[in-house]
């Protein structure tokens, strides 16, 4: 049976710490649990940290990810096929987390969360290692449900803000933000980009002004010149389009290779 010795906002503060201290962006890897094959997801999540990931995403596929682009809705659509489910997920997470002593998340739509149950949900990252939730359709001003019982678990909810969030709202609402904060670089969905927003380095400045927690850049981030453009401004970057690509590419017996790879480069590409 798995011991957790650490709470869930205690594995992100760690994961982020840990960066902060090599000087360099903290890596967050996102990876559909079940693409392109349900046996395939262990090896590549451990790929990735070989790589040097310091946070796992794990994708829960859902039939309608509203916020996801043409990439991730063809992985959903290939792990719903391969019969993926929440418990598929979790079990995944936590093996991880046992294994490698991760910092792992599950990013999920709401419909899920809660037809499997906000309490039960809590109970189970608490005991299994998992360190938080990301619910993309979920506004921080509605997540009352959630946060019942995932605040007093440690289980931390991580909001995402977008370059159109008014300063208002991120007075409000930043104060209460755990883990740390996702900064959403353009307006739209996800995938890989030639270039990186303009509208990002003000949103990161903007949302700074009112949080210590750390910040990262997901939605676009996908080359090396990315990650390096946004050293000194943000903590992190969640990289998910170009890393489902790369495996969607490579031949079976090359992915976790790929991956690996990858993940290294954008890793020495954060570093001051």
């Amino acid at each position: 049976m798995t011991v957790v010795t650490r709470s869930g906002v205690e594995r992100i503060e760690l994961a982020f710490a840990r960066a902060r201290s090599e000087k360099r962006l903290a890596i967050v890897i996102y990876l559909t649990v079940g693409f392109p094959e349900r046996a395939a997801t262990a090896g590549l999540l451990r790929a990735a940290i070989d790589g040097g990931a310091d946070v796992i995403e794990l994708g829960v596929p859902f039939s309608d990810p509203m916020a996801d682009g043409s990439t991730i809705q063809r992985a959903n659509e290939a792990a719903l096929r391969n019969g993926v489910r929440l418990d598929d997920c979790i079990d995944e997470g936590a093996s991880l987390a046992a294994d490698r002593d991760a910092c792992v998340l599950l990013m999920g739509y709401l419909n899920p969360f809660l037809r499997y149950g906000a309490r039960r949900l809590a109970d189970v990252c608490r005991s299994r290692g998992l360190a938080g939730v990301i619910v993309p359709d979920l506004p921080a001003e509605e997540s009352a449900e959630l946060d019942e019982f995932l605040t007093p678990a440690d289980v931390a909810r991580i909001d995402l803000y977008a370059p159109t969030t008014p300063d208002d709202r991120l007075a409000r609402l930043l104060p209460h933000a755990r883990g740390f904060v996702y900064c959403v670089s353009l307006t739209g969905v996800t995938g890989a980009r030639a270039e990186l927003s303009g509208e990002v380095l003000p949103l990161v400045a903007r949302v700074r002004a009112h949080t210590a927690l750390p910040i990262a850049v997901g939605f676009g981030i996908s080359r090396p010149e990315h990650v390096r453009a946004l050293r000194g401004a943000a903590d992190g970057v969640v990289v998910a389009s170009a890393a489902i690509d790369a495996i969607a590419r490579a031949s079976a017996a090359e992915r976790e290779r790929t991956l690996r790879d990858l993940v290294s480069s954008l890793r020495d590409a954060g570093r001051a």
